[in-house]
């Protein structure tokens, strides 16, 4: 069976036939040379199918399911609340948080965010490559871009675990089956007067995980292996 996995937006089930959209398909059939008769992947959060060629029909792969390989997991929920940052590295940060395990995104805008505006297509595309190519079948949500106030509002009884360079706790324990929200701050960290309203939070927990300043998106790839690992073990 060939290891190609596609995102595929519908539901899923055995003996489903359907077709690809026009640029998986083109990917299919032009690119990998996946000829009628031969099997790829196909996942969402109905599972994992393996999938076989039916037809090539005016640039479309018709396709029907012929097993299921695994089904969805319960996994633990880990959201990311961040700050845009400029697009390579928000590029990278948020491609290397979804293959760390990310279920949700959360960007906001605090008083020296910078950029303060985000391309959410082109962030659901990298989230679906992504996810693609890591094995996962839940796809990360993105949240709509919202300020700090609203984030802290939302999330008054939410465990935030905040990236804190000034703060001198160095470890962590997790309990329970409840989202955990990584807290990231924008380049210029935050304010005085919003680390003060952070610091409120219900269930907030301040963590310095490295003595240097680290960049936003190094903070974030970070903090997430360091979570999910805990978790992990």
């Amino acid at each position: 069976m060939s290891n190609i996995r596609l995102f595929f937006s519908e539901s899923l089930s055995i003996n489903l036939k359907s077709k690809l959209d026009k640029t998986q398909s083109h990917y299919i059939s032009k690119v990998m040379r996946i000829k009628v008769g031969e099997n790829f992947i196909l996942f969402n959060q109905s599972g994992e199918y393996k999938a076989k060629v039916e037809n090539l029909v005016k640039g479309f792969v018709e396709f029907s399911i012929v097993k299921k390989l695994r089904s969805a997991d319960a996994s633990k929920e880990i959201w990311l609340a961040f700050t845009p940052i400029k697009l390579n590295y928000l590029n990278l940060m948020i491609q290397k948080a979804t293959e760390l395990g990310v279920t949700k995104f959360m960007p906001i805008i605090t008083e020296r965010t910078i950029v303060r505006k985000i391309n959410e297509k082109r962030i659901r595309k990298i989230i679906i490559e992504a996810s693609e190519q890591s094995n996962r079948l839940n796809l990360p949500i993105l949240d709509k871009l919202k300020n700090l106030d609203e984030f802290i509002k939302e999330n008054a009884q939410t465990t935030v675990i905040f990236g804190d360079l000034n703060s001198n706790n160095k470890k962590i324990n997790i309990k329970g089956s409840d989202p955990i929200c990584i807290l990231i701050g924008p380049e210029g960290d935050f304010s005085v007067k919003e680390r003060e309203k952070i610091s409120k939070l219900k269930k907030i927990i301040p963590l310095n995980i490295n003595q240097n300043i680290l960049r936003s998106e190094t903070a974030a790839i970070s903090m997430i292996s360091i979570i999910s690992f805990i978790l992990l073990s």
